[in-house]
């Protein structure tokens, strides 16, 4: 899997490029965490070219959301496909991130 980051003023950007699954799942937790410390919790997850996810990409995914909220952050995802969605839905990881339609508009929710 690529990761591609970039930054929108203050709001670093992720962008994981491939499936979130068992084999990549430590990468891209070890990525975000890493954005997320230089950004301050500004951080979005750019999710437009993952397909799907697995289970330990979705534990992933809640353990990146657990520990930001316990430093009063919350994960913001945006572009999620509709079968990324419904996994995140059925295991109850929906609740713990905000969704965002695309970019513009999760950077946007930082002001």
């Amino acid at each position: 899997m690529r990761i591609d980051e970039q930054t929108h003023g203050a709001v670093t950007v992720v962008r994981p490029r491939g499936p979130i699954a068992q084999s990549d799942a430590e990468g891209f937790a070890v990525s975000v965490r890493a954005a997320s410390m230089r950004s301050l919790g500004r951080i979005v997850v750019d999710a437009t070219d993952v397909p799907y996810v697995d289970s330990k990409g979705l534990e992933s995914i809640l353990d990146i959301a657990d520990e930001m909220s316990q430093n009063g952050q919350t994960l913001r995802m945006c572009g999620v496909c509709e079968t990324v969605r419904e996994a995140m839905d059925v295991t109850d990881v929906l609740q713990s991130v905000e969704q965002f339609e695309d970019v513009p508009s999760a950077v946007r929710s930082f002001l």
